[in-house]
């Protein structure tokens, strides 16, 4: 696989590690069990945003990059997407505990592990060992937008970004 542009199909057989959003587990000090999140299925049947951040409570990505989609996530719903995916290479765990610090409780925003950063490394978007900062648009199944970031600013995958090439 290398690089998802618009046009293409969202690849075959790509999953993530993920820890659904349950009401007992709440706290940032607690999780439930990871279980492997089917992208490929998932997103054939969805409007789905995938942002890539390169790490889970990094500055960029807590104070930056995220905030956006959690602001906007009636916007974002406003334009038909059904879910936001944010991936990082980070374990299952801490895209969880990440995601209770950020304020999200429910999964209208999702955070996913890139295991291995293997979906990230098999595009060719990685920041060293990282996932690189990059968003996609996938309305079921077929790529609308992808973009991955030129530098260390949040252009191209930011919240503002993304919305404005909604339909």
């Amino acid at each position: 696989m290398t690089a998802l542009q618009k046009g293409d199909n969202f690849p075959s057989g790509v999953t993530f590690d993920y820890i659904p959003h349950t009401n007992d587990k709440t706290s940032i000090n607690t999780c439930g069990v990871p279980i492997k999140y089917d992208a490929s299925k998932e997103f054939a049947s969805k409007k789905i945003i995938l942002v890539a951040v390169p790490g889970a409570f990094t500055g960029t990505c807590s104070e930056k990059h995220l905030p956006g989609y959690i602001t906007n996530l009636t916007r974002f719903k406003e334009k038909g997407v059904d879910q936001i995916a944010v991936i990082a290479y980070n374990d299952a765990y801490v895209m969880s505990a990440w995601g209770k610090a950020q304020g999200v409780q429910n999964d209208d925003i999702i955070f996913l592990s890139d295991t291995n950063v293997s979906f990230s490394k098999n595009l060719g978007w990685l920041k060293g060992e990282r996932t690189a900062r990059y968003a996609l648009i996938v309305d079921h199944g077929k790529v609308v937008y992808a973009e991955k970031e030129p530098a260390r600013e949040v252009t191209v995958s930011s919240a503002d970004a993304v919305l404005a090439e909604l339909a």
